[in-house]
């Protein structure tokens, strides 16, 4: 190696060392300050309760408060944003969901990109989907309810809790799956979406589990199907609909982000803590209790469904003809 070559090698290696031992530094003094979980929904529901349990587990784990922010509103991309402009540091967590893989297919222009900016780090929990029917409806599973809606095409009301929500989407994913002809019918929420489906204004619906969860259980809702892969623990004698048609699946995943560039040794610490928080027997029994199943990922595999999400949801939207506001 030339004299010069090797003596600015030199010089950059020695330019790059306390960098390199500032980094160091920070990951294994980390965390030496509050963390701000931000939330993209409003306190109180089902996303928010469990965030505030997982924020809790870390806060005893990591010996520092974690400060639950929920910042509602644009369709989850608030939340997104303000994580995005938040320092890679650690200090800032997300809460991420399945409708961040289909919001880059509804909007022509966000301010940023959700697989680039924003680094996986764990799951949180699936709060499933639940395909449901008013009991005045004559069918009693999947099969029927497809075998009724070809033989009445266009006459069942399908309700979703949002116009082109992973709610809304699930029934055009069912209709390009089975060939049914149903009339997607959506609501600003799950609450009116089931006030309507127990009136009977709406014969079909695919709601949040733990949003229906009561009303499955005294009987004035039946659930044929649950949209996961598996069986929930709350509801095991009702089947997964994939029993039913082979390979249909939506999940209703959740997990944790971070900005991207957020130093390695953090990610994975937090991903260990999180998948202890996960497997404690407290968390998981206040899971089940809602309806929602813990979600072990390591960061490689989060980001993995992510992309795989982003593809499936992206042949939806375009089938079912929505254009990107």
């Amino acid at each position: 190696m030339p004299i010069q070559r090797r003596q600015m090698l030199r010089l950059l290696g020695a330019a790059l060392v306390p960098g390199m031992d500032a980094a160091r530094a920070q990951t294994q003094t980390y965390p030496e300050r509050p963390l701000h979980l931000i939330v993209p929904f409003p306190a109180g529901g089902t996303v928010d309760l469990v965030a505030r349990l997982i924020g809790r587990w870390l806060s005893e784990r990591l010996g520092q408060p974690v400060v639950v922010e929920n910042k509602p509103g644009g369709g989850t991309n608030i939340a997104v944003q303000a994580a995005v402009s938040a320092p890679a540091d650690g200090y800032t967590l997300l809460v991420i969901l399945a409708t961040n893989t289909i919001n880059p297919w509804l909007y022509k222009s966000l301010p940023f990109d959700f697989r680039r900016d924003i680094a996986p780090v764990a799951g949180l929990a699936e709060l499933p989907l639940v395909m449901e029917v008013n009991p005045r409806l004559p069918v009693a599973s999947v099969k029927e309810l497809i075998a009724y809606a070809k033989t009445n095409p266009g006459k069942i009301n399908f309700g979703s809790f949002g116009a082109h929500t992973i709610s809304d989407l699930t029934i055009e994913l069912f209709s390009m799956t089975t060939g049914v002809d149903v009339v997607r019918v959506p609501y600003p929420g799950g609450a009116t979406l089931v006030t309507d489906l127990l009136s009977d204004r709406v014969q079909a619906a695919v709601d949040a589990l733990p949003n229906s969860l009561s009303h499955i259980r005294n009987g004035s809702v039946r659930a044929l199907a649950m949209l996961s892969r598996t069986r929930s623990a709350a509801l095991p004698d009702v089947p997964a609909i994939g029993e039913a048609i082979a390979g249909f699946e939506v999940s209703a995943w959740t997990g944790i982000g971070v900005p991207r560039a957020t130093p390695g040794p953090i990610v994975e610490r937090l991903n260990r803590e999180i998948n202890a928080g996960l497997a404690d027997p407290g968390i998981k029994a206040r899971l089940v209790e809602v309806g929602g199943t813990p979600l072990f990922f390591t960061p490689g595999e989060l980001r993995s469904l992510i992309s795989r999400e982003t593809e499936k949801w992206a042949n939806v939207v375009k089938h079912a003809g929505i254009e990107p506001e």
